[in-house]
């Protein structure tokens, strides 16, 4: 136990790089084979992520499970790790959808073998962000997710998939070389990568005007992740034309990273230019246009997945808005939010997915019934599209209505105006399960069979989740909270 204790970071991070070179080893016609060491490996990360959450110290704020030692000295780059309130619960909605995607993947038969590996340097580069607190490490394990995501999308997404990777790689790689301009200017000004000691220096507390010109520099790069108005535009495409298991991935873990990077980084680090006032307010501004900007798109879409990737868009202005706010209450909503809307997105993704399998189209106006016919289908869709709703008794309404509470404190009529977002959520998920699951029965879905057991296995733990931390928060709340009052009395210091 004092072993897994000591290297559960690095156990965690590089369990699927020991997958990949396994499933490399396996002939590719063992396509079942391949799937089943795939899910095995990915338990085992999920286990470990899990045991990571519910042994983590909730009443010490300091960094848990730090394992430190020389890279490259030359350069002082250290392979640094470690975690607090905010990583620790991202690691585990991390292992817990890397695990359930898998099974969202089962349907695939082209390139099994490449598949499963590209998605398991995939998950190594995810878990490497959430760990890494060396600069450069972290910078490694950034652009380490650009090649397998870019493969994943290109070779098995839809009709115009080269399309979608090449743009989610020229937009991911633009805001990658502002952050890199960034992590350069703070290493020639400190001469080290170690992010504590970057955030206790206050590197730039004498050059006011640098330090807003880094902060904005930051924020386009984390910007483009959540993604925020205008930086956008590449994430619908990007989700069309995905696999199922990749849109679950970039949904549910992908853009959460944007908030991450703001909350790590950008706020602690540069906090003069975190609390200007015209940059906060500008901030607020761009959270507000995401809720209702993103509401409006998917109220518009006839293309099933296309409307739960603009709802997406959404909901990440409720994050972009409380940490602008920058309140106890409106901070712990947005990290909480990133949680909640990490299952409730992956859920719908799924959901789509398993129409789609059947189906083999997504036009909403040609769907109709299928609640009728698929009834333990039905149930799970309405457990997570009101999830994405953010009704009573889910996870989403705790989170939204903590936003709103902190943001209400500071932007009165910025808060007041979004929430017109909560009326065209429930407006287009309603008029979206009226479309698909109510109403007569198509004729061509009379041989619709119900969901299968690899669908059952990733739809109902999330089902369970959504549910389970909208009556029980305090259960992920506690974790955050802490860290979360730590970060605002070191920004506001």
């Amino acid at each position: 136990m004092d072993f897994i204790n000591t290297y559960l970071l690095p156990l965690i991070t590089f369990i699927p790089i020991a997958g990949l070179f396994v499933i490399l080893l396996i002939p590719k016609e063992q396509k079942t084979q391949i799937r089943l060491v795939s899910a095995l490996f990915m338990f085992i990360v999920g286990g470990l992520s899990a045991y990571l959450f519910f042994a983590y110290d909730k009443s010490n704020t300091d960094m848990q499970y730090v394992l430190r030692f020389p890279w490259i000295r030359p350069f002082n780059i250290e392979f640094y790790m470690g975690v607090d309130g905010l990583s620790v619960l991202l690691i585990f909605l991390t292992g817990m959808l890397s695990f359930l995607a898998v099974f969202s993947a089962w349907h695939i038969e082209k390139g099994v073998k490449g598949f499963y590996a590209m998605y398991m340097l995939l998950v190594t580069g995810m878990m490497g962000v959430f760990c890494a607190l060396d600069f450069f490490l972290f910078y490694v394990f950034w652009e380490l997710m650009l090649l397998p995501m870019y493969f994943l999308i290109g070779v098995w997404g839809g009709p115009k998939r080269e399309y979608a990777a090449i743009k989610f790689f020229i937009y991911t790689l633009a805001g990658s070389v502002l952050m890199l301009i960034v992590i350069l200017a703070f290493y020639f000004k400190t001469g080290s990568f170690d992010m504590l000691y970057l955030i206790k220096s206050r590197a730039f507390k004498d050059s006011p005007v640098l330090e807003i010109i880094l902060f904005i520099m930051l924020y386009i790069g984390f910007a483009i992740k959540l993604p925020v108005f205008p930086f956008h535009t590449w994430l619908p495409d990007a989700h069309v034309e995905a696999p199922t298991a990749i849109s679950v991935i970039l949904a549910g873990i992908l853009l959460k990273m944007g908030g991450y990077g703001l909350l790590r980084i950008s706020y602690p680090m540069l906090p003069s230019a975190a609390m200007q006032s015209t940059i906060a307010l500008t901030l607020a501004i761009f959270g507000l246009i995401n809720i209702i900007y993103g509401a409006l798109c998917a109220m518009a879409q006839t293309d099933f997945k296309k409307l739960v990737a603009y709802s997406s868009i959404s909901h990440m202005g409720f994050v972009l808005l409380g940490i602008a706010a920058l309140t106890p209450e409106s901070l712990n909503g947005a990290v909480f939010q990133m949680f909640n809307h990490g299952m409730s997105s992956a859920m719908m993704f799924m959901l789509v997915g398993v129409v789609y399998d059947r189906a083999h189209h997504r036009d909403l106006f040609r769907f109709g019934g299928l609640g009728t016919k698929l009834p333990v289908y039905f149930t799970l869709a309405i457990i997570g599209f009101f999830a994405g709703l953010g009704l009573p008794g889910m996870g989403g309404f705790i989170s939204e209505a903590m936003v709103f509470l902190g943001s209400f404190k500071i932007y009165r009529t910025i808060t007041i105006t979004a929430t017109l977002g909560i009326i065209l959520t429930a407006s287009y998920i309603l008029w979206t399960i009226q479309r698909v699951y109510l109403g007569k029965l198509r004729p061509e879905f009379e041989s619709f069979k119900d969901v299968d057991a690899p669908e059952a296995i990733s739809l109902t733990p999330l089902a369970v989740g959504c549910i389970f931390f909208g009556i029980v928060p305090s259960v992920a709340l506690n974790v955050i909270a802490p860290s979360m009052q730590a970060l605002i009395n070191w920004v506001k210091f």
